[in-house]
């Protein structure tokens, strides 16, 4: 929301919790059945890392969606954290959480 927050940057910290059926990826015990979580991890830090907002709402909704276009998720969970808020209180953690699964 300031701009001496998009100058200087500022650390997010982002958990990501999938819904996967994986009753496939056990049985074969190959990776192309489940989801390959350091690919799904790099388009997440894009994601971070890419074109700036001003919310964390806005910023764990693209995630969430990132996190859907995996074919075996069926629901996701993603809670976006910012441990430095320009919050002038005691603080250890605010964050945001966005929840959806596939139509």
């Amino acid at each position: 929301v300031y701009g001496h927050e998009r100058r200087e940057g500022q650390d997010f910290v982002v958990d990501a919790v999938l819904e996967v059926d994986t009753r496939p990826a056990a049985a074969s015990d190959d990776v192309a059945d489940t989801v390959h979580y350091g690919e799904l991890a790099s388009r997440l830090v894009e994601v971070v890392t890419g074109e700036p907002v001003n919310l964390l709402e806005t910023l764990a909704e693209r995630l969430v969606r990132v996190c859907l276009e995996e074919k075996p998720v069926r629901r996701a969970e993603v809670t976006v954290h910012k441990p430095s808020a320009p919050i002038p209180h005691a603080f250890e953690d605010v964050s945001v959480t966005v929840v959806r699964g596939v139509e």
